[in-house]
């Protein structure tokens, strides 16, 4: 639930990436505890699709690349105050994103309009009821903010969210950690493109992502790679067996299912697969040269990659996926 049109799949120029040193202002998250809160599914849905650009975290005039899910709730219930008018008006929105459904213009003229995506149905129900229903994360920044403008207090009413630990399953873990360096990935990469276009992403994703993804690796004490059966780098080629997981994640994707991580758990270690798929606009980089890359883009995707191979791609289509191998998640007594 994406409103910005530089959106979180444009992350995916970084699918391959060469080496390059770390600099200090590349943000890597605090290792997490090895619990997580029990919450119901809108949260973790939410949380997982929609906080690259409606991250709560991200400061109100720094990177930021879309307003926080907070304020989407605002200004929805400042018109649909009933939750099923609610949340109609929320998928409505997502399904077709347009000027004429949104409630934020504001929001579209500073980030621009999101661009259309494919999400399942029933996961963007479930998101939109769970921000009615309950209170949901904010900037500190943001109810100041509202309230100077608004001098409302309906703009994050709800239950609050249950807090009750339960124990971390491996497909939590793995979920967290490859939403977690998309998260550092997208931050870094975003800033790029809204202050120095897409030929600059080009140029920063072929110095900065295998660095940002080898410190989130060192940080989760875990193996994460994207790999994909088309790289533009060679050394994200896929193996078999991420060969064989990328052919059922397109057949998921492309029937509009719901996706869920693959797992299998061998010698104490736990193999997590999960896919990145494309939107409209990933196709500045990886869709149909001269129809989506333009000659100048293109002519730098020759020049940085000239192995490439990550092209041809439209919307909605499975990109590659993530791979990451960490410790099997302790049994709890």
């Amino acid at each position: 639930m994406r409103f910005s049109l530089i959106s979180i799949s444009v992350f995916f120029l970084v699918l391959s990436c060469k080496q390059g040193p770390k600099t200090s202002d590349e943000e890597v998250p605090e290792p997490i505890a090895q619990t997580t809160p029990k919450v119901v599914d809108g949260k973790v849905l939410m949380e997982n699709q929609c906080y690259l650009c409606h991250n709560p975290s991200a400061a109100q005039n720094g990177q930021r690349i879309g307003p926080p899910m907070v304020a989407v709730k605002a200004h929805y219930l400042e018109s649909y105050q009933e939750r099923e008018a609610f949340v109609n008006a929320i998928m409505a929105f997502v399904k077709s994103p347009s000027e004429d459904k949104t409630q934020m213009r504001g929001a579209v003229r500073r980030f621009g309009l999101m661009p259309a995506q494919q999400f399942p149905e029933n996961e963007v129900r479930k998101i939109a009821e769970y921000m009615f229903d309950y209170q949901i994360e904010e900037p500190e920044w943001f109810k100041s903010h509202w309230m100077d403008r608004k001098g409302d207090s309906l703009y994050n009413r709800g239950k609050k969210p249950e807090t009750s630990q339960a124990e971390t399953g491996a497909k939590e873990l793995g979920m967290h950690y490859a939403m977690e360096t998309k998260k550092v990935l997208g931050k870094n990469l975003m800033g790029t493109i809204q202050n120095e276009g897409v030929e600059a992403a080009l140029a920063f994703c072929n110095e900065r992502a295998y660095p940002l993804t080898d410190s989130m690796s060192t940080n989760f004490h875990a193996r994460i790679k994207r790999v994909s059966d088309k790289p533009r780098n060679p050394n994200n080629q896929a193996n078999d067996i991420e060969l064989a997981h990328i052919e059922t994640f397109k057949a998921q994707v492309s029937a509009g299912n719901s996706v869920e991580p693959i797992l299998r758990e061998e010698n104490g270690k736990v193999f997590f697969y999960y896919p990145i798929v494309t939107n409209t606009m990933c196709l500045n980089c990886h869709g149909v040269p001269e129809q989506h890359i333009t000659p100048k883009v293109y002519e730098s995707l020759s020049q940085l990659y000239p192995q490439d191979r990550a092209t041809g791609y439209g919307p909605d289509e499975v990109r590659g996926i993530w791979s990451i191998v960490f410790d099997a998640p302790k049994k709890m007594d």
